[in-house]
């Protein structure tokens, strides 16, 4: 077998040679690390050499392409699972809120109104009494103003412009005549349906 001659002691790098080269190489690295690959793979260049080259660019290319693949990922992910809904204890039916019993309506009056005319409906009531009421126009709309007077006292509820229905509940603020004016401020006539039940004692028409 073929023995390559054993070097010389003379002949090997000493202690101080291997130490510069081992210097010289990691300058070298530390070099091309600051030059080429940051610009290029991390689109950094702290010498401005990098954007001379042309590496900056293509940096910028990769940390584009980088990006835009986040975010296909993110668009891409799967939906988190929602948790399923635990079950409802069962309401005990005497608890359950029922649905509000029909008004059975206890007056109804009908009234047309020209261009330019109005009219007024009262009930008469006692203070802090009750009544529901719900009043609706065919053939457009009108101006209302709910109100009340009797006794030397006046309060105005409510008022409205070009409104074509209304329905709820009027409490007497005193004794005495509490109710609604109507104008008609159309070109053409119009007819309105008042319905009234409570407590009340007389419904009087005032033209």
């Amino acid at each position: 077998m073929y023995n390559a001659p054993k070097p010389a002691v003379e002949d090997l790098p000493t202690t101080p040679q291997l130490l510069r080269s081992t210097a010289i190489a990691i300058a070298a690295a530390a070099v091309i690390l600051v030059t080429v690959v940051l610009p290029a793979e991390y689109n950094l260049d702290p010498t401005g050499i990098g954007k001379f080259l042309g590496l900056t660019e293509m940096g910028q290319i990769k940390a584009q392409l980088a990006e835009e693949a986040e975010a296909d990922a993110a668009q891409s992910s799967p939906p988190l699972a929602v948790p399923a809904a635990e079950p409802q204890t069962p309401v005990d039916a005497g608890s359950v809120p029922q649905a509000p019993v029909a008004v059975a309506w206890t007056d109804e009056v009908t009234f047309t109104l020209e261009p330019g005319e109005g009219t007024e409906i009262k009930l008469v009531m006692d203070r802090g009494a009750v009544a529901q009421y719900d009043w609706m126009v065919t053939g457009g709309v009108v101006n209302f103003d709910t109100h009340g007077d009797g006794g030397g006292n006046s309060i105005s509820y409510e008022r409205g412009r070009a409104v074509a229905a209304d329905a709820g509940e009027l409490t007497a603020a005193f004794t005495g005549n509490h109710g609604w004016f109507w104008r008609n401020r159309g070109e053409a006539p119009v007819s309105v349906t008042l319905r009234v039940a409570g407590a009340y004692s007389d419904v009087k028409r005032l033209d």
